[in-house]
């Protein structure tokens, strides 16, 4: 080819690369304007996106405010009902307390009068015994000092016919509540009452003689005349009361004279300890029905009042404790046996270890043979050691 060819080839090469240049040039730019259309399009997209989020995510928070105001507001209104309910069942149990449920049984003041005469006619006569206990205490083989709870006074004690393992406390000489604890091991530990239960009482007790028998708590009340209430302990209610018949009634121990009837429990069943202006030296007793607080029969004894701070049953006999005015050791020094099987002088003369000051409560529980004690503000468990009776 000449050179003459070649010149006249380069202008048509050169045209023909600029036309292939240019088509590419076209493409690449529409392929890039596509191609931000596209991104346009995803960023328009992720915009609405954002911002149907963030209106969701309001929409939520705002669902979740008002879910939450409401929940407060049911709380509330359950906490004030709450508090309604307990209002309602404290106005309830004022409202029993003002207007407790009679007594399944009147007190019959001629059938009261008849069965005094009753038991008077076989007044001081010889006990026939119930059971075949023959035992009497010989001596104090323990003690053991609880705590220290409530007043100088009182009075603690277990059911001595159950099998329950609650504590009832009567902290005082006069009251109308009764502290009731699970069992011994809360009313060791704690020294508040928080872990008792409370027992409001339809009437005040007045005293330190009380008594849990057999799911029923006997306790005094006084108007007037004495009476012995008859209280479940179960259901909360009085099941029978007796006006005690004893005319002008005095202390039944002179070192405890907020004391005028002590109930009594050993394994013969109830007993009331009292005194009256009659024979104002010396104790009386009586035998108790427990299901009908009749009394069964009556002695006079001749354990001295006098310097005399407390008193138990011990298999059908009569254990007087004894102090001085300025307290020293206590100990059991007069025994009056109803059945006659005991002789005065075989009974033991029973020390108990001198402590704080004078017993104003001795109950002794004939299941455990123990006696609970409530010495100035102490409580304390004496564990007796038992012998046989020597029969006259």
């Amino acid at each position: 080819m000449g050179p003459w060819r070649c010149l006249i080839l380069l202008p048509l090469l050169a045209g023909a690369l600029r036309a292939q240049q240019q088509q590419f040039m076209e493409y690449v730019e529409r392929r890039l304007t596509l191609l931000e259309e596209r991104i346009s399009q995803w960023h328009d997209q992720s915009s609405r996106y954002s911002t149907e989020l963030r209106d969701f995510k309001n929409q939520v928070l705002g669902m979740l405010e008002t879910a939450e105001k409401e929940r407060e507001a049911m709380r509330t209104e359950a906490e004030s009902v709450a508090v309604r309910m307990d209002r309602l069942e404290r106005e309830v149990d004022y409202l029993e307390t003002q207007n407790p449920a009679p007594p399944c049984v009147e007190v019959d003041e001629t059938l009261m009068e008849k069965q005094v005469a009753t038991a008077k006619q076989r007044k001081n006569e010889k006990y026939t015994k119930l059971t075949d206990c023959s035992d009497t205490i010989a001596s104090v083989r323990a003690m053991k000092i609880l705590k220290r709870f409530g007043s100088t006074s009182g009075l603690w004690t277990k059911d001595a016919a159950g099998n329950s393992e609650k504590i009832y406390v009567f902290d005082g000489t006069a009251n109308d509540t009764v502290y009731v604890f699970p069992r011994m091991r809360e009313f060791t530990l704690f020294s508040a009452t928080r872990k008792a239960s409370r027992i409001k009482l339809p009437y005040p007790w007045v005293g330190t003689g009380h008594l849990v028998y057999d799911g029923h708590l006997y306790y005094i009340r006084q108007q007037g005349p004495f009476q012995v209430i008859k209280f479940n302990l179960a259901n909360k209610t009085v099941v029978d009361s007796s006006v005690f018949p004893a005319e002008e009634q005095i202390p039944v121990f002179g070192l405890s004279p907020f004391t005028y009837i002590e109930v009594a429990a050993d394994e013969e069943g109830l007993w009331a300890i009292y005194a009256t202006k009659e024979d104002e030296k010396n104790i009386c007793l009586a035998k108790l029905d427990p299901t009908s607080l009749d009394i069964e029969q009556m002695w006079d004894t001749p354990c001295p009042r006098e310097n005399a701070e407390a008193a138990f049953m011990v298999c059908g006999a009569l254990h007087v404790v004894y102090n001085t005015r300025l307290p020293s050791r206590s100990r059991v020094q007069c025994v009056f046996d109803v059945s006659g099987t005991l002789a005065p002088e075989d009974a033991s003369l029973v020390y108990f270890p001198k402590r704080y000051g004078s017993h104003s409560s001795m109950k002794y529980n004939p299941q455990e043979r123990q006696i609970y004690a409530w010495d100035d503000g102490y409580q304390i468990i004496y564990r007796m050691e038992m012998k046989k009776k020597l029969e006259v």
